[in-house]
Order: C-alpha cells, then structure tokens, then sequence
C-alpha cells in the first residue's frame, strides 16, 4: 500500500504544472548501483521541475562513461563519479579541460573500514579501537569477518591483518566467499544482539540499517595505504582507511550551457550514513529509486532547498507543500 501510495504521489509531482526557467536538453548517467539510482532520480527530479530540463537518462557504468565522454563528449553530467575507479582517462579529460568536478556528491565520501556493532562500544568502550579488540578477542566473537577473495579490500585487510599481527591476539580470520555471506553475518549477529568484527563499506544497506561504530585502526596515511593496497607488497604496514572521494563532474561544454543547472549540482550531496539510510529505507520497503526520491523530497526540505536558486526552490516547494 505505502508503495502505491508512494507512486502515486510521484507521478502527479512530475506533471507539468507550471512553467519553468529556460532549460535544454540534458543527458545524465544512472549507474548500476543502488545509491547512484537515487542520486541520478533526485537530481533529475530537481532539473525537471526546479530549472525546466528535458534530461535523458543514459545507464552506464564508471568506465563506459568516462569513456563515452572522451569519445563523443557526452553524456553531459556524470552521477557519483567514484575517483578511485577511473584509472587514466579522466585525468587526462580534466587536464584537457573538457571536463570538471562540480563537489562531492557523497560526503565525506566512500567509507570503508573495520566495524563492530555499537552497543558492543556503549557496554566495552575499550572496543572503540583496534588494541581494545586485540587486547578482548572474545568481546567480539573472536573472530574478523574478512572480504571475499578477488576485492580490492581484501588485499588491504590482508596486509593489515599481517601488521597487527591479529591472529596472535586470539583472532581467528574468516575470509567470506561472497558480498552476500559478508552481509548476512553482520545482519544475523546484529539482529540476535550478538558480537561481530569485521570490515564493511559505504554507503550500503547494512550500515544504514545497523548501528555500527567503525574501529580506530589508528590514524590514515596515505604512503601506507597505497602500499597495502599492492598484493605483492612484502611489509605491510599499519593505516586506517580514507574517505573515497565521489564525485558529480560535467563537461566544460554543459557548464557554459547551463551554469544555474551546474551550480546546483556543485551543491547536491548527501552525507554518507543518509545515504545508507535511504538504501535501507529502499530495501525495507522494496521500493524503487523514484519512490526513494519522492521520500527524500518530502522529508528533507532543510537539505535540498539549500541546492537550489531561489526560482527554482519556489517551484519544487509548490509541488511538494
């Protein structure tokens, strides 16, 4: 019922009822990852009914986009751009000038590190970091919940779990075969208020559902980080996990044609754990990107009228008063 309702409510939002600032054509990628859906469905919602735009959605993924930008100089806008994942290209694209990063649609951006479940902090606070867990391995189920083989993170866990040497503390590694199983212990130790340890990232389902508190690994630096992320790497050493900066770039060419539109997007980002909370909030109620949007809209006003310039928040706000 609440899905009906939900998309029901969508639809008669997205009428034309009135007429809107002088906007073109847009094309805008959708990636084939839940939090990209809703991104590209709020931004797309906002050029439609705030500025006016007729936009097309192009599906994508990371490298095809960049790729495609390279070689046709489109699609205009690039949604949750993650900068770790696109090699060369768009370097050289930015260096050329034919593209440009508006801000960071995921703030402070990609998470990932090394998590417990929080009401184990609030009874052992001493779990907050990775020398309390060392110093307590049955606190936290004596066990580390480790990525599946052939994932990035799983090079660097590996690395780390040789520099802190986590196994002498009593720690067994339990390395998962897939994302699902990795998922599912955390969902049925949670759910059961039992203990679990083990590395996650974000924004996703599971850090949006559970309270998680991430471990102090004791502090990022970068050289080291780097050097774990190398299979090969003979001596590890020990660094936290850094923010993965996500973007929202353009070309150069769609900022010139439609500055007031670029300048919102230089705005649009969520806050990461929101994120995560919007994909359970999806998850929880089996709904689509469209129907997250319209619950966003409704429920965030604060957040998203500070994106908009003032013709266009009075038009979304008509629409959604």
């Amino acid at each position: 019922m609440r899905k009906t309702l939900l998309s029901a409510v969508f639809c008669s939002l997205t009428l034309p009822v009135m007429a809107h600032a002088n906007c073109g054509d847009v094309s805008i990628t959708e990636m084939n990852w839940a939090s990209n859906t809703i991104v590209t469905s709020v931004a797309k919602f906002i050029m439609e009914e705030g500025y006016g735009c007729s936009v097309t959605v192009v599906p994508s993924d990371t490298v095809p986009a960049v790729t495609s930008v390279a070689e046709n100089g489109e699609p205009d806008i690039i949604t949750e751009l993650w900068l770790n994942s696109t090699g060369e290209v768009y370097s050289r694209l930015e260096a050329e000038g034919r593209v440009q990063r508006l801000g960071n649609v995921l703030t402070p951006g990609g998470v990932e590190g090394w998590w417990i479940p929080t009401y184990l902090v609030e009874a052992h606070p001493e779990l907050a970091t990775i020398d309390g867990i060392m110093s307590n391995p049955e606190l936290v189920g004596g066990r580390f919940n480790n990525c599946p083989d052939g994932w990035g993170c799983r090079v660097v866990n590996d690395n780390l779990i040789r520099a802190f040497d986590l196994e002498s503390s009593g720690l067994s590694v339990f390395n998962h075969g897939s994302g699902e199983t990795l998922a599912t212990s955390m969902a049925s130790a949670v759910e059961a208020g039992q203990p679990w340890f083990g590395y996650y990232w974000g924004p996703t389902v599971p850090l949006g559902k559970y309270d998680m508190t991430r471990v102090d690994l004791g502090g990022y630096d970068e050289a080291i980080h780097e050097y774990n992320a190398n299979p090969n790497s003979p001596n590890a050493g020990i660094s936290d996990f850094p923010a993965a900066p996500v973007l929202t770039s353009v070309t150069t060419d769609f900022i010139e044609r439609e500055p007031d539109v670029a300048d919102m997007l230089s705005k649009l980002t969520f806050d990461t754990g929101h994120m995560s909370e919007l994909l359970a909030w999806m998850d929880e109620n089996n709904a689509s990107a469209e129907e997250a949007t319209v619950h966003f809209l409704v429920n965030n006003p604060e957040i998203w009228s500070e994106w908009l310039n003032d013709s266009a928040r009075q038009n979304l706000s008509a629409l959604l008063d």
